[in-house]
């Protein structure tokens, strides 16, 4: 083992036989460098051979816990860019348990360009709170390199390649779930103040000669539901929150001819998008 130390410029220590000796027997604690560079070339003389880094990462917390008891439980920042957030096995790990407390996704409703809507699972100031225990108990070094995975995409029960749907159908989907929302709050700032809008706006639709085969099927099959027509002639400003979603759509279909996003995603919602109406909007007194 010590011939294998040897002139290794990758290897943080060069050991002798008598720190071989001395680490195998467990005659005193070792220093980290002389348990990683046995740890090294041992892995390499496995058949088959182990990843030396991998095994590297799994020691460190068992030579850690001798000097610091539960504390060394969680790995360094070292040992989570060499081995991950662990939990292979199917059991948690402390760094999984951390790595979603640390998770911004989870305490903040990121804007709708960068990700796909959801609901904050803890508030901003319990986010920070977390963030300020896990500097003062691990470090720094350990919260930003957590953080740092987290945001490149290598998050706790990510799929690998598809952080928050920063890629393309995802994308598209948190945009029409965008414009759907701001087309709804205009919906409703209209109905407050035109209150024949609805009515009108459905006399005007089903006299668009414009409107395409399977859009004008949509609206006949949705009006054949009378239980959704009951609910759709009762939508006010009051009660839309109490009206099914279904109703919500129809609508918004009703009202909104079409809702486009400009090439400028990250601009306010009212600058974003921009509302083709079936009743144009009045002048503004």
């Amino acid at each position: 083992m010590s011939a294998l130390t040897d002139d290794r410029e990758d290897l943080p220590d060069r050991v002798s036989h008598e720190g071989v000796r001395t680490l195998l027997k467990g005659l005193r604690v070792p220093r980290w460098e002389t348990v990683h560079a046995i740890v090294t070339v041992l892995a390499e003389q496995c058949s088959p051979p182990r990843d030396p880094q991998l095994e590297v990462a799994r020691f460190l917390p068992l030579w850690r816990a001798i000097g610091e008891g539960d504390a060394g439980v969680m790995k360094s920042a070292r040992e989570l860019v060499l081995g991950g957030w662990g939990g292979e096995d199917g059991r948690w790990t402390a760094e999984q348990v951390a790595g979603i407390l640390i998770n911004p996704f989870n305490a903040i409703e990121i804007h709708p360009s960068l990700a796909a809507p959801h609901d904050p699972l803890m508030s901003e100031d319990d986010w920070v709170r977390v963030g300020v225990r896990l500097v003062e108990e691990h470090g720094a070094e350990f919260a930003l390199r957590a953080l740092l995975r987290i945001l490149k995409g290598d998050y706790v029960d990510g799929e690998s390649g598809a952080p928050y749907g920063y890629q393309n159908p995802s994308f598209e989907a948190a945009q029409a779930f965008a414009a759907f929302r701001y087309g709804c709050k205009e919906i409703l700032r209209r109905l407050g103040s035109e209150p024949n809008l609805l009515q009108e706006s459905i006399r005007t639709m089903r006299a668009d000669e414009t409107m395409d085969r399977e859009e004008r099927a949509a609206m006949l099959e949705a009006e054949s539901d009378m239980s959704l027509m009951r609910e759709v002639m009762i939508v006010t400003p009051h009660t839309w929150d109490e009206v099914s979603e279904e109703a919500q759509h129809q609508v918004f279909s009703y009202l909104i001819k079409e809702i486009r996003p400009t090439d400028r995603p990250g601009l306010p919602s009212a600058e974003r998008f921009r509302i083709t109406w079936r009743i144009p909007e009045p002048p503004a007194a």
